[in-house]
């Protein structure tokens, strides 16, 4: 028997169609990013049963889910699938203890096994003195553990992650990643994560499949997305600036227009990619053999990321750059500005395209 899980994808609707396949071993975290209306949480959905297929199959540790072509289809209630969604969905009249339980009375479980079980997970998400406490009185990161343990309780083979992290502001953000990371490590089925958020697929996936208009675009280990994006959108989520032009030597002819200088020579279709720190910008021609990239173009936005600026600048290519707000200040930087900005060849990073 095939362990783990092996789908094929395929939701038509009026004006949008899925087509994904998607392949999950146990004990492994797969990450589905994408911009909204990309087709991540159709996809959830429907691994959970509550969208229907209409091509495609589902088949989890050998056990066929859904498959419209053999009229084939388990209901959401008898499926091994735990759901844990991004408002978390925990009753508001039930205690901690009785949402945790409650999972396990629905199969059919007596109160008093289920409710022991339920302390049991709660102990072992760090609830114990908060068990008689209702949603309303937790916080969000507790309810957030809540959630995760009602859905654990029943020994799911597929755990749905829908923004598990989304609800939580940031101080309680990264220590709710720590934990939720650590319990998934010890989580013997398939986990399934959609997010919007790069660093919580970073550290929580061991595997991204980036989706767009309903189509994969990229698929690996973080590490491999992170060093070689292959879409726009890929690159603005981890914060670099990529282009797309055919390569002969070291000069890059760019499909928008433009050029870029490498150090190393290629031949043929490439993307270079390079940070927005990797960027200066300066209000006349900057001169000099350190500046062999070097483009004009006028400020569109700007805005505030931690300590830098991040500016947009719109020309051939459009570049994103990130300076000090002392930069912006000294060189009077603003909606509208024309400036000329530059990058060092040996910042650039190119690979086949």
């Amino acid at each position: 028997m095939t362990k783990g899980l092996r789908a094929q994808l395929g939701v038509a609707r009026e004006g949008f169609s899925l087509e994904l396949e998607l392949d999950a071993s146990p004990g492994e975290v797969v990450a589905l990013l994408g911009p909204n209306g990309a087709g991540k949480t159709t996809a959830l959905r429907a691994l959970a049963g509550l969208v229907l297929l209409t091509a495609g199959t589902i088949e989890l540790d050998g056990r066929v889910l859904d498959d419209p072509g053999r009229r084939t289809y388990v209901p959401t209630e008898l499926r091994p699938v735990a759901v844990v969604f991004q408002d978390y969905l925990l009753f508001p009249h039930l205690s901690a203890l009785d949402n945790v339980a409650f999972g396990l009375r629905t199969r059919g479980t007596d109160r008093r096994h289920a409710r022991s079980e339920a302390r049991r997970w709660l102990d072992r998400v760090g609830l114990r003195d908060h068990a008689d406490k209702r949603p309303g009185r937790l916080s969000g990161g507790q309810a957030q553990r809540v959630a995760l343990a009602r859905a654990l309780i029943t020994a799911p083979r597929l755990l749905l992650l829908d923004e598990p992290l989304s609800a939580l502001d940031a101080s309680t953000r990264m220590t709710v990643r720590s934990d939720l990371r650590r319990h998934l490590a010890d989580y013997t089925g398939t986990t399934v994560m959609v997010t919007h958020d790069p660093l919580d697929a970073m550290i929580l996936a061991h595997r991204l499949v980036v989706v767009e208009a309903g189509r994969v675009v990229q698929v690996g280990t973080p590490s491999d997305v992170a060093r070689a994006p292959r879409t726009e959108y890929v690159a603005r989520l981890l914060g670099l600036n990529l282009y797309r032009g055919t390569a002969e030597g070291t000069r890059v002819a760019l499909a928008d227009g433009g050029f870029i200088h490498l150090v190393e020579p290629f031949a043929g279709d490439v993307f270079v990619a390079f940070p927005p720190s990797a960027v200066t910008l300066h209000r006349e021609r900057p001169t000099g053999s350190s500046s062999r990239n070097t483009w004009s173009g006028r400020i569109v936005g700007l805005e505030q990321h931690a300590t830098t600026v991040r500016v947009e600048i719109s020309g051939r290519p459009s570049v994103l750059a990130d300076v000090t707000a002392a930069a912006v200040a000294e060189l009077d930087l603003t909606p509208g500005t024309e400036v000329w900005t530059s990058v060092k060849a040996t910042e650039t990073h190119a690979y086949p395209a």
